[in-house]
């Protein structure tokens, strides 16, 4: 991990080249009516290819059996204790549209939501509106005054949202106000804390005036609130591994936590094909390289098994273009699995697997769960695998004499 004690001491700089290709929500489990999960039903070649020159395995991204956030799970492949160093999803938003945080502002990360007459959740995410009809809403929502506080709601993409807030003595220990499930009302947030209940009430405000000011809208009628954090202190990743890192993701959450954990953020586009353009254009400036892949887990929270076999599909046909580079190691893991079986993210173990010539390729033949199984890896914390990547670019020297 990256707060082994002798890390820095071991870390060593060179020419050698590392992809960690994210897909999130990698894993799955299988569909009831053909016992394959998405990962075993999609056609991807290319992929299979890579798992028979490559050594496999799977990680647990925190401990058995607790399901984790899309943060922790990308903490962990970085290296990063995912419960030591806990970021709250607010953060992680605001950071990756480019928000300058003050170490004292709360952020939360928004969805515009779906109300039914009753009042109850019948779209947690408003029909994935467009980031241009959201951020009208969030003008409306800019509105909002309340006495003592400053309130700044900003558009993420498509149905997210970003609210900052700053006054004095604010906290961050607060209940979302997501209850994460349809046909229930969304949630007033609760201090958990003493220090955080004049917070929670200036939240509770906001909410009251969101649902008024909101209410005639056909899809995003209302807001759900959750990962109520400030900004947090963090080793970076380029000091302690000694690389120079950089992050390419076309989400903003995934910028902040790169960003975070000291990657240069390079500018990219829309869809995963100019992630890996950009990822070319810019292969000779770094010697690690961060790469994130989506759709697979926006298909597996919409509880859609077939649409993430199509963005699995979509995935494989991209990976010759990665290849070609020709890293040193390219590593493709996820940060957790989702299946659509679940309809979001699982405690599952995620299929990954590493390619380099100084690797051992084993018996798997596929990148699937059932295959990664008997892979020569085993099963790791998901915080191992970044040292098994520097270790297999020759970045880490011997440890001890």
């Amino acid at each position: 991990m990256i707060d082994f004690p002798h890390i820095e001491e071991i870390s060593q700089s060179n020419k050698s080249k590392v992809i960690l290709l994210v897909v999130d929500g990698l894993g799955g489990l299988p569909n009831p009516s053909t016992g394959m999960s998405e990962l075993e039903t999609a056609y991807t070649p290319n992929l299979d290819q890579l798992a028979t020159e490559s050594a496999c395995g799977l990680t647990t991204p925190v401990i058995p059996g607790i399901t984790p956030g899309s943060g922790p799970g990308h903490l962990a492949l970085f290296g990063y204790d995912p419960v030591k160093y806990y970021i709250g999803r607010g953060v992680l938003e605001a950071l990756g549209i480019g928000i300058k945080l003050g170490k004292d502002d709360i952020a939360a990360r928004g969805n515009f939501c779906t109300l039914d007459d009753e009042g109850n959740i019948i779209d947690r995410r408003a029909g994935r509106i467009p980031t241009e009809q959201s951020t009208i809403l969030c003008q409306k929502l800019n509105s909002i005054d309340i006495d003592g506080f400053e309130l700044s709601v900003e558009p993420v993409r498509d149905h997210r949202f970003v609210l900052i807030l700053r006054g004095d003595a604010l906290s961050d220990r607060l209940t979302q106000t997501d209850p994460e499930q349809l046909g229930v009302s969304p949630l007033e947030t609760k201090a958990l804390t003493d220090s955080a209940t004049i917070t929670a009430s200036t939240v509770n405000r906001f909410l009251s005036s969101a649902r008024e000011l909101l209410k005639d809208e056909s899809l995003g009628n209302m807001v759900l609130l959750r990962g109520f954090s400030k900004i947090p202190t963090m080793p970076s990743m380029s000091q302690r591994y000694k690389l120079h890192p950089a992050g390419i993701a076309a989400y903003p959450m995934y910028r902040g936590l790169a960003s975070l954990c000291g990657m240069e953020i390079i500018g990219t586009g829309e869809t995963f094909k100019e992630e890996v353009e950009t990822l070319a254009q810019n292969y000779d400036k770094h010697d690690f390289f961060f790469l994130h892949y989506k759709p697979a887990d926006a298909a597996g929270e919409d509880g859609d098994f077939d649409e993430k076999v199509r963005a699995l599909e979509a995935l494989d046909v991209e990976i010759p273009n990665i290849v070609k580079l020709n890293p040193e190691v390219l590593v493709v893991a996820g940060d957790h699995s989702t299946p659509a079986l679940l309809a979001g993210h699982s405690w599952h173990p995620v299929p990954f697997l590493l390619r380099s010539v100084l690797c051992r390729p084993d018996e798997a033949k596929r990148l699937t769960e059932r295959e990664c199984t008997v892979g020569s890896f085993g099963q790791l914390p998901a915080t191992s695998l970044m040292f098994l990547a520097l270790g297999h670019a020759g970045k880490l020297a011997k440890y001890g004499p």
